[in-house]
């Protein structure tokens, strides 16, 4: 299989994308961030002399969902058409899940910013609760499903 992302002299490339038909497509990615329970409680509770943590995480996974071109070298500036951010508590852990929704008409897919957002929200709770616990784990940043394109659709079947 050949890298779509090098030209014939195996220099770097961003893909040509303006032959391919546009489709709408979804992506949805997921992760999560492990902490103490000190930390857990003080963010559900909100505590933290940083603010609002969970609501300012979910307006970071927007906007790093939105920012994706400009961190990752060969994506390509989209026109989003959605973007959602769901938090889930997980107190058995203890810690939390966020998962993006990303939506678009186009010719590319969205995996990688769905991806992005979830790495930013969740770089975010860190950072706004590190003075509380600095041993938070971020694990399992996935992609969980796509849709649209012409790979077809794709969901994950392992948990």
């Amino acid at each position: 299989m050949k890298l779509t992302h090098l030209d014939e002299k195996d220099r770097p490339k961003m893909v040509d994308v303006s032959d391919k038909i546009e489709s709408f497509r979804v992506a949805v990615a997921s992760g999560t961030i492990t902490m103490s329970q000190i930390a857990f409680d003080m963010i559900i509770s909100q505590q933290t002399k940083k603010g609002p943590v969970l609501q300012t995480a979910v307006i970071a996974a927007i906007m790093g969902t939105k920012k994706t071109s400009d961190l990752i070298p060969m994506c390509h500036p989209l026109m989003l058409t959605s973007v959602n951010c769901d938090v889930e508590e997980l107190p058995k852990l203890p810690g939390f899940k966020l998962t993006v929704t990303a939506k678009l008409k186009g010719q590319t897919g969205v995996e990688m910013e769905a991806l992005t957002g979830v790495s930013i929200g969740l770089l975010t709770i860190y950072d706004m609760s590190k003075a509380i616990d600095k041993s938070m784990v971020l694990n399992d940043i996935r992609l969980e499903s796509k849709s649209g394109g012409k790979s077809g659709n794709y969901t994950r079947t392992s948990a």
